[in-house]
């Protein structure tokens, strides 16, 4: 019996337009009012995860930045955060400039209104239209370097495919157990985005964190996304699916592939099948 349903929001509960389809939004409230714990785990910043969400209308827990930082909605609380160390940070800003990579910088300041750092302008071509002209949730630094705040949730760096994977795997080459990083293809602002975190930051690992403290089991557990920083948790969940839309490598470790991608309720088509609802 499953008891825990967690979504990706990217290509999975969102369409392309960054709506949640009016079918997901009505499985959705089914789910909550039969009792099953829904928790949105995404790569994407909690303000914007929770901006996103807000027409489902009712309590959430939100694993955003990848799981490094687990607020549940009511209140912002935090009930799990796993930030880079500070020299570990400064050592990986380092060799990405002698690739000539700037990164963007999420980080963990939500209360004080900003939870991304740039060292450029945002419309800079460095960044791929990472951001959007509307941003007003940043602080520009003079250098990465020279930070002093250690709430440092993920490095994100945007560019060609090849670029990327070489420089992930150089990284956890070079340098192994010092990072959790992975290359993400299913996007739109750029070839592919390469994030790296804290070596213990990815959406499964806080999954289960936060599902065995609700006394919930690997085998209770769905899980559905459709990018590469989904492949742990579909892989180790009791339910692993894959969106239609999914990228190869998530296909094929997942339980499931939807019949329908996500501009067409791929979310809410399967899990019906899967939850006979």
């Amino acid at each position: 019996m499953y008891k825990l349903i967690a979504m990706d929001l990217d290509g999975t509960l969102l369409n392309d337009d960054k709506q949640i389809t009016e079918e997901n939004l009505r499985l959705i409230d089914k789910l909550i009012a039969k009792g099953y714990e829904v928790v949105i785990a995404t790569g994407r910043r909690y303000w914007s995860a929770k901006q996103l969400t807000k027409e489902i209308g009712k309590p959430l827990v939100i694993l955003a930045n990848n799981g490094n930082v687990v607020r549940e909605t009511i209140t912002d609380e935090i009930i799990i955060k796993k930030y880079l160390d500070l020299e570990d940070f400064k050592l990986l800003i380092k060799e990405g400039k002698k690739r000539g990579l700037h990164p963007i910088v999420h980080v963990d300041n939500y209360d004080k209104g900003y939870d991304i750092i740039i060292e450029m302008e945002k419309e800079h071509s460095n960044y791929y239209s990472y951001l959007n002209q509307s941003e007003k949730r940043y602080r520009k630094v003079d250098s990465y370097l020279e930070l002093e705040d250690g709430k440092i949730l993920a490095v994100v760096y945007a560019g060609d495919k090849e670029d990327m994977e070489d420089f992930h795997l150089d990284i956890n080459k070079r340098y192994p157990r010092k990072y959790s990083s992975h290359v993400m293809e299913n996007i739109q602002v750029a070839e592919a985005l390469l994030e790296i975190m804290n070596p213990l930051g990815c959406k499964w690992l806080s999954l289960l964190e936060y599902a065995k403290e609700k006394g919930i089991a690997e085998s209770e557990i769905i899980a559905i996304g459709d990018d590469n920083n989904d492949t742990q948790m579909i892989k180790n969940a009791g339910c692993g699916i894959a969106m239609k839309n999914a990228s190869e490598r998530v296909k094929q470790v997942a339980d499931i592939i939807t019949e329908k991608d996500n501009n067409e309720s791929g979310v809410a088509f399967e899990l019906k099948r899967v939850l006979e609802i």
